[in-house]
């Protein structure tokens, strides 16, 4: 079976890119615009991987992470950042509100989908199922 990847990234250019990447690989995707929506997906579909943007409207990124960690169900599942912030401390603030992982915008087209495959090694191999 495919892994599930839910997408949640307000832009639309963005978010045909990384689909369109992550499909050619295999991956199901699966998109939400907006924080509300996405944790709303996240917790009835219960997907292997969220990649989440951290500027989005209504609810940041980190609010969003927060409110997941907080569902049962998603507590172990791999959530990336996938952001334009790229100051110092925004690694750090996005891995604090319960990302496992970091990714700079532009992603590379080249390198996206392993760097997204690496992440999910890395969280099962630290011995949580992705």
């Amino acid at each position: 079976m495919n892994p599930t990847v839910l997408l949640i990234e307000d832009n639309p250019q963005n978010r045909y890119l990384a689909t369109y990447l992550l499909e050619r690989r295999g991956y199901r995707v699966v998109t939400a615009e907006n924080g509300p929506l996405g944790i709303e997906l996240a917790a009835s579909l219960a997907p292997d991987m969220i990649l989440l943007d951290i500027q989005l409207p209504a609810m940041d990124g980190y609010s969003v992470a927060q409110a997941l960690r907080r569902l049962a169900p998603l507590r172990t599942t791999p959530i990336v950042a996938v952001t334009s912030y790229a100051m110092a401390g925004d690694r750090e603030k996005a891995l604090a509100s319960g990302c496992d992982g970091y990714i700079e915008k532009p992603i590379d087209p080249i390198s996206f989908v392993d760097q997204i495959a690496a992440h999910a090694r890395a969280h099962a191999a630290n011995g949580d199922p992705a």
